[in-house]
């Protein structure tokens, strides 16, 4: 093999790249064949980059060959499962490409409330089928953004009010480690990584399959959404923080400002004017979760109220329009906070009527008691204290603007980080990933040490780098 600082050279490993196609169920697309553009393409459009190979397996000995091929050539590897991550680490420049797309079934065993998804599946085709059976598991907030993604990292949706984060409800994980061993992780079986991937991100290997525990709920919901103008000031917001400490138990719940659409949901008057909803999903029944969610749509003059029962189902999907596949610049930051003041309020304010792209939104979020119930040892997050995050998510469509609309979102960001708990964020809301080993550290904090031995014993030479990289220890 000719490989030069990890880059596929395609012309001098035609032997081996061909024997690799002959083992393969799955595709191996080189640079100008066909689906090799479609296959780089991510959700971000910012995100342009050109592997030397993707390699698309259609089950998990293609993934182990892949792997295998890597690590033989020095070869670094990204892993690209929905491709929704803001910093693009699903696509490498110039090593190989895992692309999980053709693996996505989803298989669940209503008896034992559990679901089998495989590593290439989106968080639409785990609700689609766990609704078939009035079951659910927390989840992210877009239906097509990718499970293994958004649930190595932690995972915040709506149900983590009752039920906690993604990762909090992995039973098991079945994965691909550096070595091109399938092996499982859980309570009992390899307790280390299980431990690890619960937040640590894809740096231990291919996730090929998880094991999730499913609850009963639906298949209708309530979800609350009453729009105010950002004129109404902190006041249905403070009422908001306070009314969750009764209800942050069941009550998924956010705020997040935006920019009133020119369109007919929204009464003329208010088209482009800065505004905020109080969206909330009562995690129980439907009818109970109206009444007891009532009081969050009667805190002033509004601009419309989207409230309504409705399919669980369809509340995932309430967010996809929002931000299509490939149509927007996206930078985003964020920040855990030990507390939501009326300060931190005021901040998300004003930079609500600061951002210089009317696709932009900024949202607090309380994280709910499930999440903050588990014990900081139980994972890799750590420190569960952290009762509120901010992020930033700065979306715009013109190239021209990336400079104004990162420096806004880098300034705002820096201005509240006083607020933050110990400088800890959501390493899926971590900017482009240019804040590099230290960023990871403070997000991690003391679990740091014991990730970067657990990555030196699962990935000692770092094959898995294209993520919020745990480099191993020495």
């Amino acid at each position: 093999m000719n490989i030069q600082s990890g880059t596929f050279d395609a012309t001098a490993s035609a032997d081996a790249l061909d024997a690799l196609r002959s083992g393969l169920r799955g595709d191996a697309l080189l640079p100008g064949t066909d689906s090799y553009d479609t296959a780089r393409a991510v959700w971000n459009a910012m995100i342009d980059r050109h592997p030397g190979l993707i390699v698309r397996p259609r089950g998990v000995a293609d993934v182990i060959d892949a792997v295998n091929f890597a690590r033989d050539h020095d070869l670094p590897v990204s892993i690209k499962g929905g491709g929704h991550n803001v910093a693009g680490h699903a696509v490498c420049d110039g090593g190989l490409m895992i692309d999980l797309g053709l693996m996505r079934t989803v298989r669940v065993d209503p008896q034992a409330q559990r679901a089998q998804v495989e590593g290439g599946a989106t968080w639409g085709d785990v609700d689609r089928e766990s609704q078939a059976f009035g079951l659910a598991t927390p989840g992210g907030l877009i239906s097509d953004t990718g499970v293994a993604g958004l649930t190595l990292a932690g995972g915040i949706g709506w149900l983590r009010s009752r039920w906690g984060l993604c990762v909090d409800n992995v039973i098991s994980f079945d994965v691909v480690t550096a070595a091109g061993e399938l092996v499982t992780a859980s309570a009992d079986r390899n307790p280390d990584l299980y431990w690890a991937l619960r937040g640590g991100g894809g740096n231990f290997g291919v996730v090929v399959n998880f094991e999730f525990a499913l609850h009963p709920l639906g298949p209708t919901v309530m979800f609350a959404a009453p729009i105010y103008p950002l004129n109404a000031g902190p006041g249905p917001i403070r009422f908001w923080r306070d009314f969750l400490a009764d209800w942050g138990d069941r009550i998924g719940s956010l705020v997040e400002f935006s920019t009133v659409a020119e369109s007919e949901d929204f009464p003329e008057a208010y088209w482009g004017q800065r505004c905020y909803t109080i969206a909330a999903v009562w995690a129980g029944d439907a009818d109970e979760g109206e009444r007891v969610m009532q009081p969050l749509r009667e805190q002033g003059d509004l601009i419309t109220d989207f409230s309504s029962q409705m399919a669980y189902c369809d509340v995932q999907r309430l967010f996809d329009t929002l931000m299509p596949a490939g149509d927007f610049r996206c930078y985003w930051k964020s920040h855990y906070l030990a507390g939501l003041p009326d300060e931190m309020i005021e901040a998300a304010l004003t930079n609500a009527a600061a951002t210089p792209s009317d696709n932009t939104l900024s949202s607090l979020w309380n994280m709910g008691a499930a999440t903050m119930a588990v014990p900081a040892e139980a994972t890799a997050i750590g420190d569960r204290s952290m009762g509120w995050m901010y992020s930033l998510d700065s979306v715009w469509p013109d190239p021209a603007d990336d400079e104004a609309n990162i420096a806004f979102t880098r300034k705002a960001w820096e201005e509240t980080r006083n607020f933050s708990q110990e400088g800890r964020l959501y390493l899926n809301f971590a900017g482009h990933g240019e804040d590099g080993e230290a960023l990871v550290k403070d997000a991690y904090g003391k679990n740091y040490a014991k990730l970067a031995a657990i990555k030196a014993k699962y990935d000692p030479e770092n094959l898995f780098r294209f993520n919020q990289n745990i480099r191993p220890a020495n």
